[in-house]
């Protein structure tokens, strides 16, 4: 590998160093992959999948049986009663929007219980008065407050079940920390989340924002008490070939629901042509829960090499993880940009490009990603990005396949060395 790409003997005594540090944690995961695997396989036999499920509608799509045996395999491997799994959902923040506005009405109110949430659902939601008068849930009439978390960012139990009463139509869980530097939430804390909802407001809707979170666990969160999930499938459930789309998953009420705002209240979920995207999308899937568990292995593998570097990371190789997302902490600006530019050459589309801060639409201050990729934006496989503010934290996520994974984090280190930063 040195004669490849060059590695000062540092990076390669810390890597070592590391490997041997996350060794458990690696089989650790390997036993995750191979149960959510075979759920997979099982899945796909379960619904009787065939070629012709691989084939393209057009038109209305009526009929599209590729389409909804794809929903049936995300509803079992989901453990949900049903699923909403369509090419046209733009992106994550889009899927979630459909299910927040396929589910509240005017006068609801929706309560976030672990702080506030990612920056892009800010305009949807009206946080801030962003987005106001372009038809977000505030201009709707929907009422939102939140729960900030403890001063250990975890979620703050106590205060949530102060929160939550009668009055509340749906809990909103974010379960990735988004661009902060709190922990990600297992479905252990889903759970507690959860029961506590049941308890003090049983009619109310659990919501789970599960970008990120798919296939890390066992267990499922629609399995622990949460009743709406939704996530992006150029993210885990995609498994890396799926080329856009997201889904939605949970109660078979709430997803038609959500099909309902997706196309029109008189059809639903039975139109949508799918116009050849169908083997992608099936490809995809199966090969979700391999995918997902290389860039777990990988985040695992840049803690333990970062700590052994002397950085502060989030969470510690040896933690437990609800997310493939893994924070480190740079200390700087030009630590930050130079780990980025390391991620990008790691990369196998564009490893050329420098990344740059630009202003970013969505985000209220400078953003830098790192992102070479072969479906553009696609952060289940390897990619970093990060605002330029304080603390000058990185994200960083993916790896659709452990041994490049593992090279790019190396070279991460390898540009902060030629900078002069470690």
């Amino acid at each position: 590998m040195n004669s490849f790409f060059k590695f000062d003997n540092r990076i390669i005594k810390a890597a070592k160093q590391a490997m041997s540090l996350c060794k458990e944690e690696i089989e650790k995961i390997e036993e995750i992959k191979e149960y959510n695997q075979n759920k997979m396989l099982y899945a796909f036999q379960k619904a009787q999948t065939s070629e012709s499920h691989l084939l393209a509608s057009t038109g209305y799509g009526y009929g599209d049986r590729g389409r909804d045996v794809l929903d049936e395999i995300y509803a079992t491997v989901f453990d949900a009663e049903d699923a909403l799994v369509r090419y046209n959902f733009v992106s994550g923040t889009h899927t979630l929007e459909v299910a927040l506005f396929g589910v509240l009405r005017p006068g609801d109110k929706m309560l976030s219980v672990t702080g506030t949430p990612y920056d892009t659902i800010h305009p949807v939601i009206g946080i801030n008065g962003e987005g106001d008068g372009n038809g977000n849930l505030k201009d709707f009439g929907v009422e939102y407050d939140e729960v900030p978390l403890t001063a250990d960012e975890t979620p703050d139990y106590e205060a949530i079940e102060r929160a939550i009463d009668t009055s509340v139509k749906m809990v909103y869980i974010q379960r990735s920390r988004g661009y902060s530097t709190r922990p990600s939430l297992t479905c252990e804390e889903i759970a507690k989340i959860a029961g506590i909802a049941k308890r003090k407001a049983p009619a109310a809707i659990v919501m789970l924002d599960n970008c990120y979170g798919e296939f890390v666990e066992v267990n499922q969160p629609l399995s622990n008490g949460v009743d709406l999930m939704a996530g992006s499938l150029i993210k885990n459930p995609g498994g890396g070939i799926a080329p856009t789309g997201g889904y939605i998953a949970g109660r078979r009420n709430l997803v038609e629901l959500c099909a309902c705002r997706l196309t029109t209240p008189a059809t639903g979920k039975e139109i949508g042509a799918t116009l050849g995207h169908n083997r992608e999308l099936f490809m995809g899937a199966y090969n979700a829960p391999i995918a997902s568990c290389e860039a777990l292995k990988t985040a695992v593998f840049a803690a333990a090499l970062f700590e052994v570097l002397g950085y502060e990371v989030s969470p510690r190789y040896n933690e437990q993880r609800g997310d493939i997302i893994q924070v480190i902490k740079l200390k700087s600006p030009e630590a930050l940009v130079a780990f980025c530019k390391g991620i990008q050459q790691g990369a196998p589309i564009d490893s050329f490009v420098v990344p740059e801060p630009w202003d970013m639409p969505g985000y209220n201050c400078k953003v830098i990603m790192a992102a070479g990729a072969f479906t553009l934006g696609s952060s289940i496989e390897l990619s970093a990005d990060a605002p330029l503010r304080e603390p000058y934290a990185c994200w960083m996520q993916g790896g659709i396949n452990f041994p490049a994974g593992k090279t790019g984090v190396m070279l991460a280190a390898q540009s902060m060395l030629n900078e002069g930063i470690l």
